[in-house]
């Protein structure tokens, strides 16, 4: 096969281990070539320009700059960048961050023994690769009203066992705009309660676990 028809792809995950099982998936493949590999977005970033990949198999969890933020990044250099998202996160708003960020494939860490190659060849092809699991959350959620930035802000306080009085504090609001907040996570999350809203929050990933 010549090297035009190859599949050029770069890694990007902070976990070597992970690293190195795609590097052995992919070495078995005669139309891939693993290009590059990086341990956050930053350095995406970088190997990004040097390496000029056909497909891009991005964490969103890592240190110094994540992935959605190292997609927007990329995409505004070079448009027309194809990405495979990896992640142990099934919640639906990390993946409608991810793809209106731009990636065209969602991936779960637990699904990439057995669907990372059909997906690289996709998301090539220029097509998506949504897992049917991952579909659904979106389906599910999507007439929803999201979450603010400011509730976001709310529960993450909440999260750490903040009271309403201390999160008022802290963010220079009334303790009766912070209940108020509550309130309308309450609602939209469909909580019973502030422990209940966190855990919905954090699986569904409004909130990191």
């Amino acid at each position: 096969m010549t090297t035009t028809n190859v599949i050029k792809v770069l890694s990007v995950d902070d976990h070597p281990l992970l690293r190195e099982g795609i590097a052995t998936v992919l070495q078995s493949q005669d139309d891939m070539l693993l290009v590059g590999e990086a341990a956050n977005g930053q350095e995406a970033i970088e190997r990004f320009r040097v390496h000029r990949p056909d497909v891009t198999l991005m964490d969103l969890q890592m240190p110094v700059m994540n992935g959605i933020d190292a997609i927007i990044a990329i995409r505004s250099e070079h448009p027309h960048a194809r990405f495979v998202v990896l992640t142990t996160y099934q919640g639906d708003v990390q993946a409608l961050r991810a793809l209106k960020a731009g990636a065209t494939g969602y991936l779960l860490k637990s699904m990439v023994r057995k669907q990372l190659l059909e997906t690289i060849r996709t998301v090539h092809a220029g097509r998506r690769h949504i897992p049917p699991e991952i579909a659904a959350e979106l389906a599910e959620h999507v007439t929803e009203d999201l979450l603010t930035g400011r509730e976001i802000e709310v529960l993450r306080k909440v999260a750490t066992g903040t009271s309403n009085k201390i999160i008022a504090s802290q963010i220079h609001v009334s303790e009766a705009t912070v209940k108020g907040h509550m309130k309308s996570i309450l609602s939209k999350l469909g909580a019973n309660d502030r422990t209940h809203a966190v855990t919905i929050a954090t699986k569904r990933g409004f909130i990191d676990g």
